[in-house]
């Protein structure tokens, strides 16, 4: 799910995924690569994601990632799916 949502903001490579999920989650969540690139793999042969060769901002040749339509959906059922068990949890917590 939050390899869907880094990619929805546009087209972005793996390690501009990685470095957003750390900034936006306050340094809370970190991806590491092992997990990452064969996570990107599977969403793309999955059909969540599109790819394309480029060139990063630093010159270097990347693989970029864009969000299907697909992916789209898929992402806002797993938000969804999210925001349903947290609220169950909280619940949970927060009873006596």
């Amino acid at each position: 799910m939050l390899i869907l949502k880094a990619v929805s903001r546009g087209k972005t490579h793996g390690y501009a995924i990685a470095e957003w999920i750390h900034a936006v989650s306050e340094e809370t969540l970190q991806v590491e690569e092992g997990a990452l690139y064969p996570a990107l793999h599977r969403l793309e042969l999955r059909g969540m994601l599109d790819s394309e060769w480029s060139v990063s901002e630093t010159n270097r040749r990347v693989k970029s990632y864009r969000l299907t339509k697909d992916g789209r959906r898929r992402l806002a059922a797993e938000r969804e799916y999210w925001q349903q068990l947290t609220a169950g949890t909280m619940r949970v917590l927060e009873s006596s």
